[in-house]
């Protein structure tokens, strides 16, 4: 990249001689490097952006801590974050929204998605893969928001003060569970890795085990570990599928619930300011898993309102999040973990709703925080967050008991992709650390339709498709333990899994923390294919079963419980005598006359998609390319799957 010092001195200057004393948000934005990327007329811009807030502001006296972190000459607490931008240098080739991806884990993921293939730092032609998002004009922005990312190049982190009380330094006690999955003497728990321990050895530090990740958990006698730094060492080693819990005393919590308003002034300025390095008229965030997470939490917690009362964001898409939220806006807070069975509290769907547990009320936008500035929103689940990792996506559409289906909210879309994981698996795919093949089918296709739907809904007010998800009224949404799964040689079944328990909210006096949350999963079909929501022809012309869990490997322990976010593909045989004894399912050339037949009976399902709008016209034949390839490999039985 090449460095501008010049144009990074004129815009810091810039942003603050326009900032207000009494709210300074944004105080200045500093650009270290600058660069086109080659001939594609977009340019990118690298820095640094410095925030400074108000902690008795109604807008962020939500944040936890703020009230205990210093504060400048003016009473304001000054923070920093990354900032990362990709922006049409002709304004005119700009559909004037700005794209703002919440980094997962301080990775910029969204080029990879939405443009097949693109680098997260591009440098040339090449590196921005299809280039779809530049076609349409989008302006691509990202901030530093989670204190807990590693200090690397290229990820997007935050700096945020940490809390004192009176200018003494605050302790308490941390904790983090992890499930190695082969025996070994050490472990690193990353998930805690901002916390350093006070005292290794002291009375606070405890390492505790259960069979399994929601069993009873007990003690592990003291003389047989060690901790040294983040890394826990067990006399005789830790055993795989077990799950064990470490805790310890830190100190110097971070205020990192300033993630929240990082994001929401940062947006705000690319929108408002005139200083801007991106002027947009509209925002749409967009983030995937835990940025998902995030997303939800932003929104419950009212950060869609800035310290002016203005919108932030005009359009939300929170993917693969399901009715979870994230560890953020709290002390000792872990945004880097994976939430498994952690991160679902009350409320789980949008509307006010009576909790029949709790006997709360609130609604996950239906809140006084939320309802002011509510955007338009798009929450996509794939059946993973169904079943595993206790995000219980179904609640965001069903009563808290899970006994009636919910009428969405009118700025409310609800789409499922059936038969895929929580990230699309490789193709050919292999098998990890599931007992199953992971699962392939690419609902990014799909994803780039929705953008396109959301940004036409926002900037032109039309309609984007309805929503597509199972529900109980039509028999496509069923507990658990009576989905109709076949029964296939060598697949466990599925039925007995839990959702685990919902955790404690600190918004509710009642919160029902420990209460079993329902698990409703959408049904299948004789193959075991989900009939409901948005179906690929990988999964409307199926080749094989394809599922959202997957058993872990015997030999990493624990083979009833799920691999945390992986799906299964269980391939049809390709001929009658190729079929398992006692495999209901029938085989490939039971099934399809030809390859011909077969290509044109997905293509015509991809048409299909067209005509709905959940994928793009211009995308069909690479869909139809994904068919073809899938019939090369599973439908010749000399080339059987690895």
């Amino acid at each position: 990249m090449r460095l501008h010092a010049s144009a990074a001195a004129a815009l810091a200057a810039s942003v603050l001689s326009a900032a207000a004393p009494a709210r300074a948000e944004v105080t200045r934005a500093v650009v270290t490097a600058r660069a086109d990327v080659g001939v594609s007329g977009y340019e990118k811009i690298a820095g640094t952006i410095h925030f400074a807030v108000d902690p008795s502001d109604p807008h962020n006296r939500l944040v936890v801590d703020l009230d205990k972190a210093p504060r400048n000459a003016a009473g304001l607490v000054e923070f920093s974050a990354d900032m990362y931008v990709l922006r049409p240098k002709d304004e005119r080739r700009g559909n004037g929204s700005a794209l703002v991806e919440v980094s997962n884990r301080g990775n910029r993921g969204a080029l990879a998605g939405f443009d097949r293939g693109g680098f997260p730092d591009p440098k040339t032609e090449n590196d921005l893969g299809d280039r779809f998002l530049m076609r349409f004009g989008f302006t691509l922005a990202w901030v530093g928001w989670e204190f807990d990312v590693p200090d690397q190049p290229g990820l997007m982190r935050i700096h945020v003060p940490a809390a004192t009380e009176h200018g003494t330094p605050i302790s308490g006690v941390v904790r983090a569970a992890f499930t190695p999955s082969a025996q070994a003497a050490d472990f690193v728990v990353r998930d805690l890795a901002s916390y350093a321990p006070l005292d290794p050895a002291g009375p606070d530090s405890q390492l505790m085990v259960r069979s399994t990740f929601l069993a009873r958990g007990e003690p592990i006698a003291r003389a047989k570990w060690r901790l040294s730094g983040h890394t826990v060492t067990l006399d005789g080693g830790f055993e795989p599928g077990k799950t064990y819990e470490i805790s310890y005393r830190a100190a110097h919590p971070p205020v990192a619930g300033l993630g929240l308003v990082a994001m929401r002034d940062f947006a705000t300025w690319l929108k408002q300011a005139p200083t801007s390095v991106a002027p947009v008229r509209y925002a749409y965030a967009f983030g995937a898993s835990q940025s998902g997470r995030f997303l939800r939490s932003f929104l419950y917690e009212g950060f869609n309102t800035d310290e002016r009362d203005r919108q932030v964001f005009d359009g939300v898409m929170a993917h693969i999040a399901g009715a979870s939220r994230i560890s953020l806006n709290e002390r000792w807070a872990t945004p880097v973990g994976l939430g498994v069975h952690s991160a679902t509290a009350f409320p789980f769907a949008d509307a006010s709703l009576r909790d029949p547990i709790s006997g709360a009320q609130d609604g996950l936008l239906d809140n006084p925080r939320a309802r002011a500035h509510q955007p338009k929103v798009f929450y996509t689940n794939t059946p993973v967050e169904y079943w595993g990792t206790g995000r219980a996506a179904a609640l965001i559409h069903t009563t808290p008991d899970g006994a009636a289906d919910l009428t969405l909210p009118d700025n409310v879309r609800v789409y499922f992709f059936a038969g895929t994981q929580h990230s699309p698996a490789r193709f050919p795919p292999v098998r990890n650390a599931g007992q199953q093949l992971d699962n392939p089918v690419d609902y990014w296709w799909s994803l780039r339709a929705l953008l396109l739907a959301m940004h036409r809904w926002v900037s032109a007010g039309a309609a984007p498709p309805a929503s597509a998800y199972p529900t109980l009224a039509d028999h496509t949404l069923v507990h658990a333990s009576a989905i109709a799964f076949p029964t296939i040689p060598g697949v466990a079944s599925p039925r007995a899994l839990t959702a685990g328990t919902r955790i404690a909210n600190p918004y509710l006096p009642n919160n029902a923390a420990g209460a079993v949350l329902p698990l409703l999963v959408p049904d299948v079909d004789a193959d075991g294919n989900e009939r409901a929501g948005i179906r690929l022809p990988d999964v409307a012309v199926p080749l094989g079963t394809y599922t959202g869990w997957n058993f872990r490997q015997p030999s990493a322990g624990a083979p009833g419980e799920l691999v945390s976010l992986l799906g299964s593909f269980v391939p049809f045989a390709a001929t009658p005598a190729d079929r398992a004894a006692g495999d209901p399912r029938r085989s490939i050339d039971q099934r399809y006359a030809s390859r011909d037949a077969y290509l044109d009976a997905a293509r015509q399902a991809a048409e299909a998609l067209v005509a709905r709008r959940f994928l793009l016209v211009d995308d069909l034949d690479r869909v139809v390319q994904r068919a073809t390839d899938s019939w090369d490999t599973y439908a010749a039985p000399a080339r059987p799957p690895r």
